[in-house]
Parts: structure tokens; C-alpha cells; sequence
């Protein structure tokens, strides 16, 4: 069994008596790329907070590297990089100059801070942007360099909140190869929030969090193979009516989101043509596909991402 890098146990905490976490644990593996997977107000953020020591602990307990974060709260923060959502890296700075003010926050000066910064930027392909103001920068180099600023002090564990949001998709692609290069190269421990069901893919476990409970955890093979079978999304004018319809003529159990009926089933493209034959002048559109994270949320909540439609 690998050690532990991160463990959550029971923990809860509240906004003016309303609950953002409760009673959620989580044990995160040394040397792994660990997501909270879920919707906005999800419980995310809030204990994305916790962990970077941001916020206290209410209820439950935290160890980051065997350290309690509400006794040693300094110690933690030695032990790990954030990089949050929002920008953090001052856009009227070259690259360098971002890079050795973060440093200096940690104490380190000199060769032993040349050596790190030589280290990262070869790293993250910065070599030729050293010297270029952090504001000119495309969002995947800035991002980049938030990822350089975070790694600076050689944290055993990275926090990052929602990496992806606001990258293209080539930019996402690159961010994920660098994780996988900090894992392998350094084992660094990676915990990311994440919103992005691609982003969830990347990730070796995830935690699937809505109103901030633990809802799901495995590996997204497992938590797509936790379905099983294939998906049904079926669009009808009447939903409720042909829900009832579909379960007494056909012996399956029908879940209704919103407007839309999903089915799991085994063998699904053999019903989907058994549904057409007997109710198609009631089904408007219909769609056929394996498993996928969005499914395994909406299996586990009854509901869809906020914003989202459910197929």
C-alpha cells in the first residue's frame, strides 16, 4: 500500500450555518494525480481552501505529509505549491523577475536558486521567454510559469484549482504532460479540482463531490465500468407518460433528468431499436453511447452539472 500524502477524515465546514462540506473523506496516494471532480458549489473550492491552509478546520481532520495543517499550518505551506484559478503572477514582471520574487518568499537566493530556476525553465519550455513580460503571454505560458512559481521551493505535494479553465485545447494537452512529467520525474503529488470531465479523465483516482458530500471515488475506468452496459438519452414531449410506458413494456428501470429519460443497459443499441419500433412517434431524439464521468454523476446525484443539458 502506498503511503499517504493527503488524508481527509470527516470533514465539514459551513457558511454562516449552511454547509459546504460534510462529513467528506478522502485518502490521496504519495506520487499521484488525484481530481475533485464536480459542479460549482460543489464543495470544491472549499476544501481546496482547507488544504492550502486558507481557511480553518471546522470539523474532521486534515494530514498533508503527516502534518495537521490547523498545528502546523507554517510547515504545511512549506511542504506545498498552489496554483489557483485566478492569475497570480504579476503581468507588469518578466517571467524571471515573477520567478525570483516567488523564490525569495521561500529564502532561496543565489546558486541554489539558479539551479531551480534552470531546472523549471528548461522544464516548461520558458527558455525563451525569461526576459518577456508575463502580460504578453499567451494563457498556456502564463500558466506555465504559474506552474514554474508553485514548483519553486520543491513542494512534496502541488495544489491546483481548475488548471484547465480558460486554456485551449492544445494548452490543456501541454499542461497535462508536464503533471505527467512532475509525477514520473519528481513524485510529486498532484491534487487537482476540476470541473472539466476531459481533465477528470487524465487524473489516476478522482473523488466525485456535489453538495459537497463524497458522491464517487475510483479510477475513471472504474467509475465509467461502475455503469456498466451502455446509455440511453431519450428526448420526449411527454416524459413522464413514455417513462412509464418503457418500464412497463420493457422491464427496465427508466430515470428521468429534467426532460430527458436515461436507461442503463446491457446490450443498449438492441433496445434502443425495440424502443423506436414501439414508440417512435412519441420519442423526439435519441441518443446511444458508453458510459462516460458525466454519467456516472448524473447515476450518483440524479442530476446534471449546473448549466448543463443532460445529453
Amino acid at each position: 500500500m502506498s503511503p499517504t500524502a493527503i488524508l481527509i477524515d470527516r470533514l465539514s465546514h459551513s457558511y454562516n450555518g449552511r454547509p459546504a462540506l460534510e462529513e467528506l473523506s478522502i485518502s490521496v496516494e504519495v506520487g499521484e494525480i488525484f481530481g475533485l471532480l464536480g459542479p460549482n458549489g460543489g464543495g470544491k473550492t472549499t476544501l481546496f481552501r482547507i488544504l492550502a491552509t486558507l481557511l480553518p478546520i471546522q470539523s474532521g481532520h486534515v494530514e498533508i505529509l503527516g502534518l495537521d495543517p490547523s498545528r502546523n499550518a507554517g510547515d504545511v505551506r512549506r511542504l506545498i505549491g498552489v496554483t489557483f484559478q485566478s492569475p497570480s503572477v504579476d503581468g507588469r514582471l518578466t517571467v524571471a523577475e515573477n520567478l525570483k520574487h516567488q523564490a525569495h518568499l521561500y529564502g532561496l537566493r543565489g546558486r541554489k536558486l539558479a539551479l531551480r530556476m534552470e531546472r523549471l525553465v528548461s522544464q516548461f519550455g520558458l527558455n525563451d521567454r525569461l526576459q518577456q513580460q508575463v502580460d504578453t503571454l499567451s494563457g498556456g505560458f502564463k500558466r506555465r510559469v504559474e506552474l514554474a512559481k508553485g514548483l519553486l521551493h520543491e513542494p512534496g505535494v502541488l495544489l491546483l484549482d481548475e488548471p484547465g479553465t480558460g486554456l485551449d485545447p492544445g494548452a490543456r494537452h501541454d499542461l497535462w504532460r508536464y503533471l505527467r512529467g512532475l509525477q514520473s520525474e519528481l513524485n510529486v503529488t498532484v491534487l487537482v479540482t476540476t470541473h472539466l470531465m476531459e481533465e477528470a479523465d487524465e487524473c489516476d483516482r478522482l473523488a466525485i463531490l456535489d453538495r459537497g458530500r463524497f458522491v464517487a471515488g475510483g479510477t475513471p475506468v472504474e467509475l465509467r465500468a461502475s455503469i456498466g452496459g451502455e446509455c440511453l438519452s431519450i428526448h420526449s414531449a411527454r416524459p413522464s407518460v413514455l417513462s412509464e410506458r418503457i418500464e412497463a413494456e420493457f422491464g427496465v428501470t427508466v430515470c428521468r433528468i429534467g426532460d430527458v429519460l436515461r436507461i442503463e443497459q446491457q446490450r443498449g443499441h438492441e433496445l434502443l431499436r425495440a424502443l423506436v419500433d414501439r414508440f417512435g412517434d412519441e420519442i423526439e431524439s435519441v441518443s446511444l453511447g458508453r458510459p462516460t464521468l458525466r454519467d456516472v454523476f448524473m447515476a450518483r446525484t440524479g442530476h446534471v452539472f449546473e448549466g448543463e443539458s443532460p445529453a
